[in-house]
């Protein structure tokens, strides 16, 4: 995607609209103005991974990737950002996005698909041979699988950069609802209170079952035990 822009110097003042930007190498290192709507509309068409054709007005031109997007805290728009000179045929490491397709098995049990690393690195043999994005289908997990990066299929001639043993996607267990999980905290102590043979096994299947609450089977126990001392 070609972006116009204008040489500048650092003392330079912005036009109203513009906003500073640098592209540079191991070997280059190039100051520009460039629209701030024309690049915002342009970054969010496609973002990171996508070629830009800088064309800066009466001097050179060269493509480029996103490196970094400085924001403004407040207003939430770009102000600076940083580009990546690349040359065309030559290898280039970059993080592409993760995006998961399918239903995953562990899904349909309740379980939820966490996607542990959105980018994964990768080296394509090229600017343009850059994938836009790395889908994974993930159907076949059940709760308890996972993906690394070194499953993940990728395009002829490009490789992988990060560890293959990363783990990228995983279906996790159903999360418990407050009830279940005051349910589990409860079935714990009336085991931990049997075990110290403060509440009988009968007293605390009625606990268990819902025929009785822990309040009222432990008061028992404690006019039980008041009784006995008595007698």
């Amino acid at each position: 995607m070609e972006l116009k822009a204008n040489p500048r110097s650092t003392r330079e003042e912005l036009l109203a609209g513009k906003m500073p930007a640098v592209a540079y190498n191991k070997e280059q290192n190039v100051s520009f103005t460039i629209d701030r709507k024309e690049f915002d509309k342009a970054f969010r068409a496609q973002g990171r991974t996508g070629i830009f054709d800088i064309v800066i007005e009466g001097g050179e031109s060269f493509p480029a990737l996103v490196k970094t997007v400085q924001m403004d805290a407040r207003r939430r728009i770009p102000i600076h950002v940083d580009f990546t000179l690349v040359h065309y045929g030559e290898p280039i490491e970059v993080a592409v996005p993760v995006h998961v397709t399918g239903k995953a098995r562990g899904v349909i049990n309740g379980g939820l698909v966490d996607i542990v690393v959105h980018n994964l690195q990768v080296i394509a043999p090229g600017p343009r041979r850059i994938p836009q994005e790395l889908m994974v289908d993930v159907t076949r997990l059940n709760i308890g699988d996972h993906i690394t990066a070194g499953q993940i299929k990728l395009p002829q001639g490009v490789t992988l950069a990060s560890d293959p043993e990363l783990m990228v996607i995983s279906v996790l267990a159903p999360r418990m609802t407050e009830a279940e999980a005051d349910a589990e905290d409860q079935a714990a102590q009336v085991a931990g209170l049997v075990a110290a043979g403060e509440l009988s096994e009968e007293a605390a299947e009625a606990v268990l079952e819902g025929e009785a609450s822990l309040d009222e089977v432990k008061a028992e126990a404690a006019g039980e035990a008041t009784e006995g001392e008595t007698e």
